[in-house]
């Protein structure tokens, strides 16, 4: 499952071919994706201009001229192949290590821009899914209501995380990972910022609060290092491992500095740390971390 930096990724990649442009013929080679493509779906984006290309949690949304929005999620395969005016092959962002991303089968919608640019949309599994929403109830929409605070904006701060993980006994794996508190976290960057912040992934959530429900300390190292580590791994192309590339088809190379994530028996590289690196699961996920300095 792509995570937040893979997704930026993918809307930095669609960006120049999208935004701005006008939907000249839509085509799509199947009624159905996770759902039903929406009623009328190429009618309803012929003719539409592209007025904003924005990331939401793990949500990419094209803001219309004909005020709707197009909703996309990518779901575990789903990657867009994009050739921009004057090129002539399509690149994939995003790849596999194995062939099936890129048979004609799995190429389920066609985007071809006024201009002579073209998306078209892959998915093996159709795990992922395109909707059109009116912009006036976009914020109250089922898939976006109830997402938390972008961890990029200004609305993560010691005080908010202070404020939601107050009396929690959920672990602080599965509190950063709630997309209802911080939206567009996933497995991989919650393990790296609990690393920098020296929390342990078990420990309680509770330790970001005093009890008087004021900011910790470890709530401040972690606003930080969750910033930090996106941030980084935005500028690095995310992380590639079996799948994401960049916009011009270079792997990503944030994975190339994890510090604990798919490090498990390895010395921890933090300076005078003498821990050797875990994995433990927790809801079925895996979790790595140094038990030494991480507490």
């Amino acid at each position: 499952m792509p995570e937040l930096p893979e997704v930026e990724t993918v809307r930095m990649g669609l960006e120049p071919v999208l935004l701005g442009g006008t939907f000249q013929r839509v085509t799509t080679h199947r009624a159905d994706l996770r759902f039903p493509f929406p009623e009328n779906f190429a009618r309803r984006l012929t003719g539409a201009r592209v007025e904003r290309l924005e990331r939401r949690a793990k949500y990419l949304i094209a803001h219309l001229s004909t005020g709707e929005a197009l909703l996309m999620h990518l779901g575990m395969t789903g990657r867009f192949h994009v050739q921009a005016p004057g090129e002539a092959e399509a690149h994939l962002l995003g790849d596999y290590e194995y062939d099936a991303g890129t048979a004609p089968k799995h190429m389920h919608a066609v985007f071809d821009m006024r201009g002579g640019g073209r998306v078209t949309y892959a998915d093996p599994r159709r795990f992922g899914y395109m909707l059109l929403v009116p912009e006036a109830e976009l914020a109250q929409h089922a898939m976006m209501r109830g997402l938390g605070v972008e961890p990029l904006s200004d609305d993560l701060t010691p005080a908010y995380l202070a404020t939601r993980s107050q009396g929690r006994r959920s672990d602080l794996k599965a509190f950063l990972m709630d997309q209802r508190i911080v939206a567009g976290l996933g497995n991989i960057y919650v393990c790296e910022a609990l690393f920098r912040a020296e929390l342990k992934p078990t420990r309680q959530a509770s330790v970001l609060a005093t009890a008087g429900g004021k900011p910790t300390a470890h709530a401040t190292r972690l606003v930080a290092s969750i910033k930090t580590v996106l941030r980084a791994a935005i500028a690095a192309g995310g992380s590639t491992l079996r799948d994401y590339r960049q916009a011009d088809g270079q792997a990503g190379a944030f994975q190339n500095t994890f510090r604990v994530y798919d490090r498990e028996g390895e010395p921890c590289i933090r300076p005078g740390c003498r821990g050797i690196v875990r994995r433990s699961t927790q809801a079925g996920r895996s979790s790595f971390f140094c038990p030494v300095c991480q507490r």
